[in-house]
């Protein structure tokens, strides 16, 4: 398949690394800051084929990890009212303060399990006598698509539909962590998924600013391992700059139809990211012109308040700090049938991906 074998050739692969071998000479803290980037490095070995001063530290690029825990009982809280909430199948059993959403299905809720936002817009038409909500999670990936099934509604007039916004934004939690008193990062693997939205422009103010080489890469071995050799080039020469691995996908500016789409549906705002907490202008919402879509206020859902579990440690996980071994109640009080938090739970989750395929435990 073209641009996904030649991805996962291995003896490409050995190459880079062995390229990375001969360029390093001191210690380097790289953040791959996509969750398919820790899974893509965890699975395939990388880890453990890097040199010891190559030292990769997980980001908290996965959605589903930073949804905050409020926003999850706000889509309890819905199901309770009657509400059809549809939602991807990545949230359906990330832990609520009480329960998750599966387990609110399982109690009679009305949970429908998706691919896409425009199913839900179709769910929203046949059943004109009952409230349909989509649970709109991600990075800038998937607000595109929750900004159209915004429009498709309006167009065809549909009253009972609405969305439960989760949108959070890269560049500001990339900036967060480096703010950090305890931040060691030297560089960052780009999330390339993001960037094939947004492009690269957002990133060259913050490496500028931080002097922190940025490298936007894919997801494959050949692209990480690339990307982990380009990062480490620019911190030995002593470089600061944005590059980009993914010139198959990524482009400067972007998908310029998708980031008109979602500016006219959507305006940054400040989020809550679970475990980290508030971070300024880090993620989007509704514009007032579409507040009859927004279904916090629609349904008086806005209030509802969580506190995360204490023993979860997802927070410093999130932002590098500690990895998922160093958590006391991780593969003890914590495991994919009894989570703690989200990054045991995702696809995309740290915790989940040391859980499945390492052998540090």
């Amino acid at each position: 398949m073209k641009y996904l074998n030649e991805y996962r050739d291995l003896e490409a692969t050995k190459r880079y690394l062995q390229r990375i071998r001969e360029t390093v000479t001191k210690p380097w803290n790289i953040m791959e800051v996509c969750g398919g980037q820790t899974h893509g490095l965890i699975k395939n070995g990388i880890i453990d084929l890097l040199p010891e001063q190559v030292r990769m530290i997980h980001g908290p690029g996965c959605p589903v990890c930073v949804t905050p825990l409020t926003l999850i009982d706000k889509a309890i809280a819905l199901m309770e009212q009657g509400v059809i909430v549809c939602s991807f199948g990545d949230m359906i059993r990330v832990p609520g303060s009480k329960k998750s959403l599966l387990e609110a299905k399982a109690e009679g809720g009305d949970l429908r399990i998706l691919y896409s936002p425009l199913e839900a817009v179709s769910i929203a038409r046949v059943n004109p006598d009952r409230e349909v909500v989509f649970f709109a999670v991600g990075f800038e990936t998937t607000a595109p698509a929750n900004a159209l099934s915004v429009l498709q509604a309006e167009k065809e007039g549909l009253s009972n539909y609405s969305i439960l916004v989760s949108h959070v934004l890269v560049p500001p939690a990339m900036e967060a962590i480096l703010d950090d008193e305890f931040c060691t990062i030297d560089a960052f693997l780009g999330a390339g998924n993001v960037c094939a939205i947004m492009g690269t422009a957002e990133y060259h103010p913050l490496s500028k600013k931080y002097k922190v080489p940025v490298v936007v890469t894919g997801f494959e071995p050949l692209d990480l391992v690339q990307g982990i050799y380009m990062a480490v080039s620019q911190l030995e020469e002593k470089r600061a700059v944005v590059e980009n691995q993914y010139v198959r996908i990524v482009k400067d500016e972007g998908n310029l139809a998708a980031k008109k789409v979602i500016s006219r549906v959507f305006e940054v705002a400040d989020r809550d990211w679970r475990g980290i907490g508030t971070i300024p202008k880090s993620g989007y919402k509704l514009r007032e012109n579409y507040s009859a879509f927004d279904a916090e206020l629609k349904y008086g859902v806005a209030s509802i308040g969580a506190k995360e579990h204490s023993s979860c440690i997802a927070g410093e996980i999130l932002k590098g700090i500690k990895k998922p071994h160093q958590c006391p109640e991780f593969g003890k009080g914590c495991d994919p049938s009894n989570p703690l938090g989200a990054p045991m739970v995702s696809s995309e989750g740290a915790c989940a991906a040391y859980y499945h395929f390492s052998e540090t435990l």
